[in-house]
Formats: structure tokens, C-alpha cells, sequence
């Protein structure tokens, strides 16, 4: 009887602590996702020996549409990138050209960054290819945050596992660590500058560290964003991409 008990005891917290991971994890989504965006960000590549910026204005709709133009350095302007559904078009206007990426070419670089185009195109939310478990509590600089365990609930996913510490009081995550399935740490990102915009809590600031190459990683920030608002149909059509 008493070895039921404690099965019981232990059956309850483990499903309070799913119930719990989940939640909190909605909570993210909230405050990360929505159904569309418009920004304006600067991408600072730091080298070894230098570093260069990158401005661009991206145009998102939900997780399926996306639309970038570079705007500067010179040699970066009028580049453009779109993202139907799971295709990536590049556009080129140094050479008047628009190639599509996919497969194993998703993984590349974004212009020497430490992000991958795979990296720029998930943007589902963490709840639809999660599972989720609370695994700890502890302070990350001055704020309080939850530890969740995530491992991946569906084969089209980059990072198989991620360990996220998500601030306890506005729920963003303030550090990322992505895992292969054999265990190897590929990725690191550290969010800052959370600010409250049009009712969320927002990250204005991420910092990517690839951990398999070099470098002092690459500071994403955003200078202007604007929840939910009217895009033109336009933008998301392989012809915007040449105008």
C-alpha cells in the first residue's frame, strides 16, 4: 500500500511538471510568435580578426511567409530572400540572378553569420515540435528563470533537443542551447534587451554563437518591429523579389 502511495505521489508531480513545461512553453509562444511582423535589424558578424553589419527590413506572415531585403553594405543592397511554406529563393542583384535553396543547403551560412538559413525559416512554435519538461529553477544573471528540457516531437526539426531558460516573471526565453540527437552542442543563443511591445515580451536583442566554427558569434538586433499588421499580398510572390 505504501509502495502505491508514493507511485501515485511520483505519478502526479511528474504529470504536474509536464502540465506545467507546457504551459509555460505556450506562454513563449505567445509572447515569440504571432501572426505577422514587420522589422527593421541590423546582423553584426564578429570575426576573429573583424567585424561587419548587415541591415535588412523583413516582412513575416505566421510561420509560412517570410520576405527579406538587405539594405546595406553596398554589397549586400537589393539582395533578397523569400520563404514560401518549406522554399527559399534567394535573389542577387549584383548578378540579376534568383536561385532556390533546399536540403542540405538550408544549413549554410546566412552571409558568413552565425545562423543557418534552416535557423531563419523555423519559426513554428516551439509547442508544435516540442515535448517539454521542467528540469530546474535558478537565477540567470538578476532574473529568475525556468530550466525546460525540450526534445524534438517531429523528424522536420534542426535541433533535435534544446535546454531553454525561460525568464519566470515575462516569459522569453533568455538562453538557448541546441543539441544533435547524438548529443553534440550546435548552436547557443543568449536574448536581451526584453522590452514590452503591443502587449508582449519581446527580445530586441539575440545573440548566436554556431559552436562549430569560429568566431565571437553574431549579435542580431532589432532596431524598429510592428505586430500584426497589414501586409500587401505582393511581398510574398517570387516577382517582389526582382522589384
Amino acid at each position: 500500500m505504501k509502495n502505491y502511495i508514493l507511485i501515485l505521489i511520483f505519478l502526479s508531480s511528474a504529470l504536474l511538471h509536464a502540465q506545467n513545461a507546457e504551459a509555460i512553453l505556450s506562454k513563449v509562444d505567445a509572447n515569440m510568435t504571432s501572426s505577422n511582423r514587420v522589422f527593421e535589424s541590423s546582423m553584426t558578424i564578429q570575426g576573429k580578426r573583424n567585424s561587419r553589419t548587415i541591415t535588412s527590413k523583413t516582412y513575416a506572415a505566421g510561420n509560412k511567409q517570410s520576405f527579406t531585403e538587405y539594405l546595406s553594405p553596398a554589397s549586400e543592397k537589393g539582395t533578397k530572400m523569400l520563404k514560401l511554406e518549406k522554399q527559399l529563393w534567394v535573389y542577387s542583384a549584383s548578378t540579376d540572378r534568383t536561385i532556390q535553396l533546399s536540403g542540405h543547403m538550408l544549413r549554410q551560412s546566412v552571409m558568413g553569420s552565425d545562423l543557418s538559413y534552416e535557423d531563419m525559416m523555423d519559426d513554428r512554435k516551439l509547442t508544435e515540435v516540442y515535448e517539454s519538461k521542467v528540469v530546474g529553477e535558478e537565477m540567470l544573471g538578476d532574473r529568475k528563470v525556468y530550466v525546460l528540457e525540450l526534445t524534438a516531437k517531429v523528424a522536420d526539426v534542426a535541433y533535435y533537443r534544446q535546454r531553454i531558460w525561460v525568464d519566470t516573471e515575462h516569459y522569453v526565453p533568455l538562453k538557448q542551447e541546441m543539441y544533435a540527437k547524438g548529443g553534440k552542442m550546435l548552436k547557443q543563443t543568449e536574448m536581451k534587451d526584453v522590452t514590452k511591445i503591443q502587449n508582449r515580451w519581446f527580445p530586441l536583442t539575440i545573440v548566436y554563437k554556431d559552436m562549430l566554427k569560429q568566431g565571437d558569434g553574431t549579435v542580431f538586433k532589432i532596431s524598429t518591429i510592428a505586430f500584426d499588421q497589414e501586409i500587401p499580398s505582393f511581398i510574398f510572390t517570387k516577382a517582389a523579389l526582382k522589384q
